[in-house]
């Protein structure tokens, strides 16, 4: 309890100084440092209080890339009411259960508290949990349920898997992991697939019913409402093979884009993966036979293809937040083959001279991530609160039921009851099909804009013009331009523009614009 304590206050005195420093870039109003965050509040909000899963109150959309914490967070706003809090308040709660379960599973391995807290600390901030808590999203439950995962994984594995509390413990987190974030298929495919490699046929078995069911059940329902298998976001922003094509080919020019030439790979995945390697190397040199090699290195294995796949077929971005799960993942199975360096640091990293470099560098890289974090965290929550804040409450003042075309949809959709029309696809069905068959605008997408646009009654659009990339609809006129000062981290663009689509509200609309009390952050110009 002690060593959890000590972690606990470390970690959330951290977390409130950065709170304190994010509320006073927003007028004391908290705002969670992505919009994001704001589509699972509205959908929540939707399904909690008209029993509509979707970003609006008037009809489904599969714009959650998270079903099952959007459903936490609607359960909460059922009993609790609505408040733009719940995410912040939970992901502390689920914070702490990390660090608490952190603290368990190193205990395993270390004797001495501070070995214990420096390797919980290390962890939390290898992972950026910090930043994953005001970011308001599901990363940190996730984190939460792979540590718990691989701490049950660990007492199961030890007990020859014969322990029957922690053999349900690890299957039942995997039966909810694939619905929290769906990336976590990677983790299931790379379990089995070692599982099958040592001839652990059930299982492997067990392993993908577990993970894929729920995921397949998803899927059904989520079919029925969108005509695709997987949310919104996962079809219009996923890697897709053409297997009409020469796949290998494809696969090859994955590989390069990806990870060769993707220097958030050597960012976040190259230097773990290099150590995970070193050690396999080094069982090998010891005379251990194929099968005990990769007995004595399960998880690193595991943990290692999960990264390869994560990074082949999803996203490495900025924030540090879609490959979080594998950071805390990779520091809970190679600290325990480290701990040498945490008890005796001059002596191992003397005797391990290679391996010891491969740490040095990946506490280089907490301390880069940590500044980045710094900057990111201090400056974000200005951001998202001077536009997409900004641009909801100018919309509920004077369009608040009004039909809208945007491109972030967060938090202009949960602050007002506007219908919607997202021109990138998350929360618009109709939008998808173009997405999935040109990731850019084309001539035919500004005519369906246009169109669509002009036959729904849409009245006004804010949005980045460069997203539309020369496609902006002709029967679109340009009322005025929002800028936003200081740093940028997060926003897509540090402008947005507004337009006016049904000609008889522009005059209206640009007054109401002129009138509107904008953020001292906001440099608004109207367009004559």
């Amino acid at each position: 309890m002690r060593n959890f304590l000590i972690t606990a206050g470390i970690f959330f005195g951290m977390c409130l100084v950065y709170i304190l420093i994010m509320l006073s870039t927003t007028e004391n109003y908290f705002t969670y440092i992505l919009d994001d965050a704001y589509i699972h509040l509205a959908i929540a909000k939707n399904f909690a209080q008209h029993g509509v899963w979707g970003i609006t109150e008037y009809g489904f959309s599969s714009s959650s890339s998270s079903p099952v914490f959007t459903c936490v967070v609607s359960v909460l706003i059922f009993v609790f009411g609505n408040h733009s809090l719940i995410p912040l308040i939970f992901n502390c709660i689920a914070a702490g259960l990390l660090v608490f379960y952190l603290n368990q599973y190193y205990a395993l391995f270390f004797n001495r508290d501070r070995y214990i807290i420096w390797a919980c600390l290390f962890t939390l901030l290898f992972a950026l949990v910090h930043v994953q808590i005001v970011s308001g999203m599901e990363h940190v439950l996730h984190m939460l349920i792979i540590a718990v995962n691989i701490y049950f994984f660990q007492k199961w594995w030890s007990s020859g898997c014969r322990d029957k509390v922690s053999t349900y413990g690890f299957y039942l987190t995997i039966l909810f992991l694939g619905l929290i974030r769906f990336e976590t298929m990677f983790y299931f495919v790379s379990l089995a697939f070692v599982f099958l490699w040592i001839k652990k046929f059930r299982e492997a078995l067990f392993v993908l019913v577990a993970g894929f069911v729920p995921i397949l059940v998803f899927g059904y329902f989520n079919y029925a409402g969108s005509g695709y298998f997987f949310p919104n976001s996962l079809v219009v922003k996923g890697t897709l093979i053409d297997f009409s094509g020469n796949v290998f080919l494809q696969v090859a020019e994955i590989a390069l884009k990806k990870i060769v030439f993707n220097v958030s790979f050597y960012k976040i995945g190259l230097f773990p993966l290099i150590i995970g390697i070193l050690l396999l190397y080094k069982d090998y040199r010891k005379g251990f036979g194929f099968q005990k090699v990769i007995i004595s290195n399960f998880l690193i294995i595991v943990w290692s293809l999960a990264l390869l796949l994560h990074c082949l077929f999803s996203e490495i971005k900025g924030v540090f937040r879609y490959e979080a799960y594998l950071l805390v993942a990779f520091s809970m199975v190679l600290i325990p083959k480290l701990k040498f360096f945490f008890t005796t640091p001059f002596i191992a990293f003397k005797k391990e001279k290679i391996i010891g470099i491969m740490v040095a560098v990946n506490i280089f890289l907490l301390i880069y991530k940590f500044i980045y974090a710094h900057m990111l965290v201090s400056a974000s929550s200005a951001s998202i609160y001077s536009q997409q804040i900004q641009s909801a409450r100018f919309l509920k003042k004077y369009y608040n039921t009004s039909r809208v075309v945007a491109n972030d949809i967060g938090a202009i959709s949960y602050f007002t009851h506007i219908h919607l029309l997202d021109f990138m696809g998350l929360g618009s069905n109709e939008i998808v099909y173009f997405k999935v068959k040109n990731k850019k605008p084309d001539q035919k997408f500004e005519n369906f804009l246009t169109e669509y646009s002009a036959k729904n009654h849409y009245q006004l659009a804010i949005v980045y013009e460069e997203w539309l990339d020369g496609h902006t609809p002709k029967n679109w006129k340009k009322v005025a331009c929002l800028k936003v000062k200081g740093k940028n981290f997060v926003l897509g663009e540090d402008h947005l523009f507004i337009y006016s689509i049904d000609p008889a509200i522009h005059h209206l609309l640009k007054e109401n614009v002129r009138n509107f009390k904008w953020n001292k952050n906001v440099e608004v110009t109207i367009i004559e």
